[in-house]
């Protein structure tokens, strides 16, 4: 039993290794590979890895939010040559599989500053 939770804590350490090594590699990849508009802010948020290594989630963050669904869409388009440049990059068996999804916490931040921000201007109106 001991020994059953002690190999799940290596290999869920060996998991969270596995999506820093592919975080760190694939925003490098991406910053040299793709061509985003210059207002556009293209964040990898995080990576989730399944637990046979098999396919890894990468959650995308854009700003501004509204180019969120075009820049997914354009990274998903790219997936196979972007997926090559990572496995030649990784040196690890097996590679995952990637797939970008849209990180939806960002957007509802965003969305809050702008709430916040209407608040802060009609408050300086009534000021005035």
């Amino acid at each position: 039993m001991a020994g059953t939770k002690r190999k799940r804590g290596l290999m869920s350490e060996r998991i969270q290794k596995v999506n820093e090594l592919i975080k760190r590699e694939l925003s490098q990849i991406i910053l040299r590979e793709m061509n985003f508009p210059r207002d556009v802010l293209v964040t990898i948020i995080k990576v989730a890895t399944s637990s046979d290594l098999s396919l890894a989630s990468i959650y995308i963050s854009v700003i501004p939010s509204e180019k969120t669904k075009k820049i997914v869409h354009d990274l998903k388009k790219n997936i196979y040559n972007l997926q090559q440049l990572l496995n030649k990059r990784l040196r690890m068996r097996p590679i995952p599989k990637i797939r970008f999804l849209e990180e939806r916490g960002t957007s509802e931040a965003e969305k809050i500053e702008q709430i916040f921000e209407k608040i802060k201007v009609e408050k300086q109106e009534e000021v005035c």
